[in-house]
């Protein structure tokens, strides 16, 4: 059992790391949990919402949906789950109803982190539960690799543009024409 906090933050953050890389080599965003009970990782998951066709497939819901399965029980309250991004609202709900013990995560989310990205559930005081949250464990691999998924996404989304010739029909050249026209005028011209 690891006794030092800090030391226990960066080995399971690397785990949850290794479950981001998962989710990015079957073309997920690259995003990674662990949970934890006892010093010892119980669940492991990552995005999988594109693959899964489920909006609810974030890496924090498959672990507890694993770590659950694993106890026999929903509530979590010896447990501590690590994610290499800041919980989005639907995440943090997720782990105040498990009543998780303390989340950790890597990288802020200013656009969707509901840890103090743009709002912050765990400190509200009204909830029947208090989790405590510790961010930017391992921020900067974290968000590295976030940025790079990105990048490479970009990258290759503009390739794909840049390669693929203009479509013109040269009898409607000399007119702008929404799709919705364009398609009338082809089935005119038959």
């Amino acid at each position: 059992m690891i006794v030092d906090e800090q030391a226990a933050d960066l080995i399971f953050m690397r785990q949850a790391l290794d479950q981001a890389q998962n989710a990015q080599l079957v073309g997920e965003v690259p995003v990674g949990a662990v949970v934890v009970w006892e010093g010892q990782v119980i669940a492991t998951g990552y995005n999988q919402p594109v693959g899964n066709h489920d909006p609810t497939a974030h890496a924090e819901i498959n672990a507890l949906r694993q770590a659950a399965e694993q106890l026999g029980n929903y509530r979590m309250p010896h447990c501590d789950l690590y994610v290499t991004l800041e919980p989005c609202a639907m995440c943090a709900g997720a782990m105040l109803h498990a009543r998780i013990r303390r989340v950790v995560f890597g990288a802020h989310d200013p656009k969707t982190g509901a840890a103090g990205g743009v709002i912050d559930l765990f400190a509200e005081q009204l909830l029947n539960h208090q989790t405590r949250v510790t961010g930017g464990v391992l921020g900067g691999e974290c968000a590295t690799m976030l940025r790079e998924f990105f990048a490479e996404r970009r990258r290759r989304r503009d390739a794909a543009a840049a390669a693929k010739p203009a479509e013109v029909d040269p009898d409607f050249t000399s007119t702008i024409v929404t799709e919705i026209e364009f398609a009338e005028w082809n089935a005119i011209k038959r």
